[in-house]
């Protein structure tokens, strides 16, 4: 059975959100001087001028954060590095915790204006780790009902969802159909 660990979760902004990317650097910056995140921060890199890439990191010992432009789609990603102890879904809702913590914490920086909006239900999941959860259709089975799983009980109910089906992707789930 794989173990799911590594857990990344990206809150897609909403409609009409946008970002001057420069902003982001001297906010994340303050975030590392006031240890605004439960894990130890510990420098910014800067990947904005990637077409479609991953944008402004804050770099972290047991996770980073970024306002992350993959596939063309800004939000908010949560990428976990070190492994957790307890349940797939104790992983998956500590991951979408800090991530979405981080998105209203943008949210709110005065810095940005208010140009930054997310949609805590507009989401994707996956374990970061192609040894413990390769993308086979018994992984992605599943990592798609421990997904639902956290989703029905986060929100009461389950959205539509979305999987890779490409086995040299990761093993991803995202909602297709959402409200907030």
């Amino acid at each position: 059975m794989p173990e799911f660990q590594h857990i990344n979760v990206k809150i897609f902004a909403r409609k009409g959100s946008t970002i001057n990317w420069p902003s982001l650097i001297p906010i994340f910056h303050r975030w590392i001087r006031e240890g605004s995140t439960p894990e130890l921060l510990i420098d910014v890199a800067d990947y904005a001028h990637v077409p479609a890439g991953p944008g402004i990191m804050v770099i972290g010992h047991g996770a980073h954060y970024s306002v992350d432009n993959r596939g063309n789609r800004l939000g908010l990603l949560y990428n976990r590095l070190a492994g957790l102890d307890g349940s797939t879904q104790e992983r998956i809702r500590q991951a979408y915790e800090a991530a979405l913590a981080a998105a209203k914490k943008l949210e709110g920086e005065p810095e940005l204006g208010g140009s930054l909006r997310f949609d805590e239900a507009d989401v994707e999941i996956w374990p970061n780790d192609r040894l413990l959860a390769p993308n086979v259709p018994e992984t992605v089975s599943l990592f798609k009902s421990e997904v639902s799983a956290f989703l029905a009980d986060r929100f009461g109910r389950v959205p539509e969802l979305q999987t890779s089906t490409d086995p040299r992707d990761l093993v991803r789930v995202r909602t297709v159909a959402v409200s907030s």
